[in-house]
């Protein structure tokens, strides 16, 4: 018997400076059995970085046809494309040829290595973004992990605060690729 997703709630209050966007999502966000509670939570960041009316969450880790956050138009066309973790060239070329604009988020420690040998063949891309999440502040976004969560988000200089009642995360995203 296949494992089933975890649900979990978050009702999140957007205050991004940079974009001049101040809203609040209601947001279900499913933790596949395969997925880590860190790497949720980079989800529901990356959705909270790039706040729209018409972002949403995918089938993500269930299909691969889709990433694991989009945003599209009324017309059905990828505006936006975003993955999270270390997707393979042949992803991301399918996304870059698919949507206007990738971003990937990458994070987890471990992903220099990924991006030391994509960087050149990545350089071609002229819709790609590539943002590395430091260990130690996906580390702290997984320790808020509850199933209803109420959360404050506070974006500007690129600088983002994550936090809920008790704690706060700090999040300094690098800019590994921006075309």
């Amino acid at each position: 018997m296949a494992l089933k997703s975890t649900i979990f709630k978050a009702d999140c209050q957007i205050t991004d400076l940079d974009r001049g966007y101040y809203q609040s999502h209601q947001l279900t966000i499913a933790l596949h059995p395969s997925e880590t509670e860190e790497r949720m939570m980079v989800r529901l960041l990356a959705f909270v970085a790039n706040a729209h009316e018409h972002l949403q969450f995918s089938k993500g880790l269930s299909t691969d046809d889709e990433p694991d956050i989009w945003q599209k138009s009324l017309t059905d066309d990828i505006e936006l494309w975003i993955d999270v973790g270390m997707p393979d060239e042949k992803r991301i070329r399918k996304a870059s040829s698919r949507a206007d604009k990738v971003l990937i988020y990458s994070y987890g420690g471990r992903n220099t290595v990924w991006w030391q040998q994509l960087q050149q063949k990545l350089e071609r891309f002229s819709n790609l973004t590539v943002i590395n999440l430091p260990k130690a502040a996906t580390d702290q976004l997984a320790k808020l992990v509850k199933r209803t969560m109420q959360l404050q988000i506070s974006i500007q200089d690129g600088q983002i605060w994550l936090g809920d009642d008790h704690d706060t995360v700090h999040i300094v995203p690098e800019i590994w690729f921006n075309y």
